[in-house]
C-alpha cells in the first residue's frame, strides 16, 4: 500500500509556493501526491513537482467514494472561504485518523488550539525542483531563493503520524 496525500488548492502557484518542494519529497518518498485544483490551469509547474492533478470539484463531488489518503493538505484560503473544504477539514481535525495539513499566511484562529507549527526541511533535489516549476509559472519570480524549509500548520492524529518529514517548528 502507498501512501497517499491529497493537496486542496485555489490554484498551480499557490500549491508551488506554499508546498511544492515537500510535495516533491514526498514523490520522492513514495507517496502518490495529487493536487486538486479549479479549473483549466497550466498543470506543467505541478508536473515538474512529479505530482498528478485532478478537478477540485469532482473530487469534492465524489469525496465519499474517494479512497481516503492518509494526509490531507489544504490552503488556509479555500477553509475560510469553501464551506465543504471546511467541513471536510474539522471532520478529519475530530477524528483524528487523517493529518491534516493547512499553509497560507492566515490561519483561521478557530483552528488555534487543533493545528500547531511545523516545518519539512527541503532536500536538495525538492529545492532544485521547486525553483524549476516556480519558474515555469513566472521566470521573474523564480530568480529568488529558495528556502531550506517550508512552515505549515499541522493537526495532531490519534495515531502517530505516517508523517516523520514534519517536526514542530519552535
Amino acid at each position: 500500500m502507498r501512501y497517499r496525500l491529497d493537496v486542496v488548492s485555489p490554484g498551480v502557484a499557490d500549491a508551488v509556493t506554499f508546498a511544492g518542494g515537500w510535495l516533491v519529497d514526498r514523490v520522492m518518498a513514495g507517496w502518490d501526491v495529487t493536487v486538486l485544483i479549479d479549473g483549466a490551469q497550466d498543470v506543467r509547474p505541478l508536473e515538474i513537482l512529479g505530482v498528478q492533478t485532478a478537478d477540485l470539484q469532482d473530487a469534492l463531488e465524489m469525496w465519499a467514494d474517494r479512497p481516503h489518503p492518509q494526509t490531507v493538505a489544504v490552503a488556509s484560503e479555500l477553509f475560510a472561504t469553501n464551506a465543504r473544504i471546511r467541513e471536510g477539514v474539522l471532520n478529519a481535525l475530530d477524528h483524528g485518523l487523517t493529518e491534516v495539513t493547512l499553509w497560507g499566511e492566515h490561519c483561521p484562529a478557530e483552528l488555534d488550539s487543533t493545528v500547531g507549527w511545523v516545518r519539512h526541511h527541503l532536500s536538495a533535489a525538492a529545492r532544485a525542483f521547486k525553483a524549476q516549476a516556480l519558474a515555469a509559472i513566472e521566470p521573474v519570480v523564480a530568480n529568488g531563493t529558495i528556502g531550506d524549509a517550508e512552515i505549515f500548520r499541522c493537526g495532531m492524529m490519534i495515531r502517530p503520524s505516517v508523517a516523520a518529514d514534519l517536526i514542530p517548528a519552535s
